[in-house]
């Protein structure tokens, strides 16, 4: 299947014309309007620096269902003690700083890029970017951070600086999403740390059916701050 080059037009191909990696378009923008139109496409942009914008949707796809968040012993120990506090939207822009320069194991580099970075800003800023820190006396040790749309969470990535932080402030967006009646977390590409979390693979048509059901709800804007 061809690879489109994208325009300054705002519009892309259906996620059905993906080739079998996932790749669909390349090329485009990184502006708030066409983010959103991707994510509500089941598309999203993940590319590194120095290559031209890059677009994905894989099949299958990596979703958590809320119902189905595995807190493991060990975790449900570590939210017991209250170790970490979890707030929301206290600070975006260190969680994605973070998510870009923490480093992981088997992983060099970052598809966070300063572009990147500064477009989810301003989604943020938008009222549709959202991010769940937790802390560690005043020290940020762990987050997540994605966009909400609609009943879906479509989660972007996570870090830790201290064990089990990221679950921790997962967890808590897990209960937070789940009393707002949203259907899922969507993990975009799979990672044995979210099928740990219990993530499952499904097929894109599937994914794409779900998304169109969460879309229906409308969008939870501005903060989620306490």
């Amino acid at each position: 299947m061809p690879v489109y080059r994208l325009n300054r037009r705002l519009a892309f191909p259906s996620p059905h014309e993906a080739e079998p990696g996932g790749l669909l378009a390349v090329g485009g923008d990184l502006g708030s309007a066409r983010i959103l139109l991707a994510y509500s496409m089941g598309i999203f942009p993940w590319y590194s620096e120095g290559e031209p914008i890059l677009w994905w949707s894989p099949d299958p796809r990596c979703v958590l269902d809320l119902d189905d968040f595995h807190v493991s012993r060990r975790l449900r120990r570590v939210l017991n003690q209250g170790r970490y506090r979890v707030t929301f939207d206290e600070d975006f822009e260190g969680v994605i700083r973070a998510c870009a320069t923490v480093g992981r194991r088997g992983q060099e580099g970052t598809w966070i890029t300063p572009e990147m970075e500064r477009a989810y800003v301003r989604l943020h800023e938008a009222g549709v970017a959202h991010s769940a820190e937790s802390w560690l006396g005043e020290d940020l040790v762990g987050g997540i951070y994605g966009i909400a749309l609609g009943r879906g969470f479509f989660g972007e990535s996570m870090f830790h600086r201290e064990t089990d932080a990221s679950k921790v402030a997962v967890a808590r967006l897990v209960d937070r999403l789940s009393g707002w009646g949203y259907h899922f977390i969507d993990a975009q590409v799979t990672t044995s740390h979210m099928l740990s979390l219990g993530a499952r693979e499904v097929p894109r048509a599937v994914f794409l059916e779900r998304l169109g059901a969460a879309l229906r709800h409308p969008t939870r804007h501005g903060s989620w701050r306490d």
